[in-house]
């Protein structure tokens, strides 16, 4: 089971299901303005803005390729380009000694429908790992839990194809989307990691959500403090599979 969330996290997210867009449109990067909703569009909170991403890798980067491959969480939203979590994974790595290059694949406002039509550009990248973060829009959008669970299980297949390895990325719910909507969802994530062997991380926002300090205005979105601690955690779950020069 996933660990539980704060209250006020829940109660936070749950509000900003009807004041966030979940359109794909881009925003200028580095904008902080407020998101708005699209016409004839259902509201998601896991809304758009232009991904934060890193600085272009030289052309002779050979480093093996970590793929941040997600939504707004991996994207950066309403963070300055260099302050999302991905980046911030990078900074670790090369503190610890690790020689990976880590690519930011995330846009805001994906559901997992969105991150199968994607795969291609993962599978671009050539990654040796895969942090797959998908399934919050499903969630918070109410979409059925066995289409969201299908299509991440044609992400996790293909990337594990291509011989690249899997860190799936766990989400959890509000309360009021009901015990069993999101029993369904938590358990969705457990189901994939023990049926393919994957490395999972129960949550991704552990110890920042339902934190003002570390949350944005939204209640959804890590501040860039924020992010870093999601960097961390997900440190923990990727250095097993990680490899020293």
């Amino acid at each position: 089971m996933i660990m539980a969330v704060s209250l006020k996290w829940m109660l936070a997210a749950a509000a900003a299901v009807s004041l966030v867009a979940c359109g794909r449109g881009r925003q200028p990067s580095g904008e902080a303005a407020e998101p708005t909703e699209a016409a004839n569009r259902v509201p998601a909170p896991l809304s758009e803005l232009s991904p934060a991403t890193s600085a272009p890798a030289p052309s002779e980067d050979h480093r093996p390729v970590i793929a941040a491959f997600g939504d707004s969480l991996s994207a950066g939203f309403g963070l300055d380009p260099g302050q999302s979590f991905p980046d911030d994974l990078q900074r670790d790595l090369d503190a610890a000694g690790y020689k990976y290059r880590v690519v930011n694949l995330g846009v805001s406002g994906d559901t997992t429908t969105d991150g199968v039509e994607r795969l291609p550009s993962v599978l671009a990248a050539h990654p040796v790992i895969v942090i797959l973060e998908f399934g919050g829009n499903d969630g918070l959008r109410g979409l059925p839990v066995s289409a969201a669970q299908s299509n991440l299980e044609k992400m996790i297949q293909a990337i594990q194809a291509s011989g690249a390895k899997v860190v799936l990325a766990g989400m959890t719910l509000p309360r009021n989307y009901g015990p069993e909507y999101i029993h369904a969802f938590e358990q969705m994530y457990v189901a994939l990691a023990n049926h393919y062997k994957l490395a999972r991380i129960p949550f991704l926002l552990d110890g920042v959500g339902g934190n003002p300090n570390l949350m944005q205005r939204d209640g959804i979105h890590p501040t860039s403090r924020g992010a870093e601690i999601v960097a961390n955690t997900v440190m923990r779950y990727l250095t097993p599979l990680l490899r020293k020069s």
